[in-house]
């Protein structure tokens, strides 16, 4: 009787799934995340760094440390806020939020903000930093601007390109060396970054990570099987649907 309860109870839920339409991403979903995205890209506080000091001018606000992405409590958050309000722009350029999105990004994607940037992602001690989850969204951001047909967004790019250039010389030391997927659930995982990086990689051509991820047969060597050992990883973690689309 229980059982024969709860199907009736089940019925209307399961009636409202079938006749309910896939939601749309309109002019008030995009208001409400450009929101989200302004309230934190100049917040500085509360701020979580990962930050090796060698020596005492090394400690400074991580506004003075990182001028660009110093907000949304952490670098890689900051980042991809950017993206995200460049995605939204380039979705809805005529939208109420425009003005001041285009604000937010001129303030912080200036050219002596992303050299800053560039040299402290250079700097000693800091190799790993934000590898690969950051540097992939940073990526990302850069394929965003390079897609967009806009003057603010060329001239973005360009200022961004000393960091770009950074980020690159960091993967591509590192993936070689890449000998198993990084199977953690969390952003040290290398199933997102990597679909990141390999979406930038087809855009721009500029990191030849398509090479590293393809299985060649006539190697041996498991550092260049990563695709079939990441595609293993993949039946156990979220990143599964995003990753096989791409492969």
């Amino acid at each position: 009787m229980k059982r024969f309860l709860a199907t009736l109870l089940l019925i209307p839920s399961v009636a409202a799934l079938a006749t309910n339409t896939a939601p749309t991403f309109d002019d008030k979903a995009a208001e409400r995340f450009t929101g989200l995205a302004l309230a934190c890209v100049g917040k500085q506080y509360p701020n979580k760094i990962s930050h090796v000091l060698n020596s005492d001018a090394d400690v400074a606000s991580p506004r003075k440390l990182t001028p660009a992405f110093y907000g949304c409590y952490d670098w890689h958050s900051s980042v991809h806020g950017h993206w995200l309000l460049v995605r939204l722009l380039r979705t809805f350029p005529n939208a109420s939020f425009a003005g001041a999105a285009r604000e937010a990004l001129r303030k912080s994607l200036t050219t002596e903000n992303l050299k800053q940037e560039a040299a402290y992602l250079r700097g000693e001690g800091r190799v790993s930093f934000e590898r690969p989850y950051g540097l992939a969204w940073l990526l990302q951001l850069c394929a965003e601007l390079r897609e967009w047909d806009d003057d603010q967004a060329r001239e973005m790019l360009a200022n961004l390109r000393p960091l770009e250039d950074a980020a690159i010389e960091r993967l591509k030391t590192w993936l070689p060396k890449l000998s198993h997927p990084v199977r953690i659930g969390e952003h040290d995982q290398t199933a997102f970054g990597l679909g990141l990086m390999l979406d930038y990689a087809r855009s721009t051509k500029t990191i030849p990570l398509p090479g590293w991820l393809r299985i060649q047969r006539e190697s041996s060597s498991s550092r260049i099987r990563i695709v079939r050992s990441v595609t293993n990883l993949l039946e156990k973690i979220f990143c599964r649907p995003a990753w096989a689309k791409r492969i």
